[in-house]
């Protein structure tokens, strides 16, 4: 993984972002997503500190169990995607507040197959759906972003079928929280938390929150 990533996403203000036109029901039994954005320590790091969010578990997914592995990923040739699988509660954040976050602060859903400097698929933008109603809900968010113009590019996020989750090796999780002065944990994830911290205060857990936030 590279030290550097440019997040347009990062410079881009909250208010450019709208809300999903469409969302899933508070009662959806489907109350988890496997989210792509690049390095896995950066995407989990974010998802963490969202009020609601109930447990964040980076892995893989798109290839298969045999190359289910960090080695094997990174070579770029599985069709895995580093990924994270974010489980919440219905009641107190929405699928759709969560794909706000996953376009607006988590990556950068215009670059095709990298994020910033980390080059390869398996650094790819994908949201790996399992219902239709979860692909109802991004396509038509992806098209609401797309419209509004909020990035000069155009999104390329995939949409792609969740066939198999693999969790990530242990000294994966939570990576970041762990090791917070690891040059590209500085570097990459702690500017996507203090984006949400300053501009979603009303997104974050209580222990994320400060004066200005709460």
């Amino acid at each position: 993984m590279a030290t550097s990533c440019n997040i347009p996403g990062l410079e881009v203000p909250r208010s450019r972002f709208p809300d999903p036109e469409q969302d899933l029901n508070s009662d959806s039994p489907a109350a988890h997503i496997v989210l792509a954005g690049g390095c896995f320590w950066c995407v989990e790091a974010v998802f963490l500190a969202m009020d609601g969010v109930t447990h964040v578990e980076s892995g893989y997914a798109g290839g298969s169990a045999d190359t289910a592995n960090y080695e094997a990923v990174c070579g770029g040739q599985t069709g895995h995607a580093e990924v994270v699988d974010v489980h919440y509660d219905p009641s107190k954040v929405s699928f759709g507040q969560l794909l706000k976050v996953f376009f607006s602060v988590a990556h950068d859903p215009t670059q095709l197959n990298r994020q910033g400097h980390d080059r390869g698929t398996q650094y790819r933008s994908a949201v790996f759906y399992e219902t239709p109603e979860q692909k109802r809900v991004v396509e038509a968010y992806i098209r609401q972003l797309d419209a509004a113009g909020v990035y000069p590019e155009p999104i390329v996020t995939r949409l792609e079928p969740l066939e198999a989750f693999y969790p990530a090796e242990a000294y994966h999780q939570n990576f970041a929280a762990q090791n917070p002065y690891q040059p590209y944990v500085m570097a990459v994830a702690a500017p996507k938390v203090e984006k949400l911290v300053k501009s979603y205060g009303d997104y974050l857990k209580p222990d994320y929150r400060n004066d200005d936030t709460a």
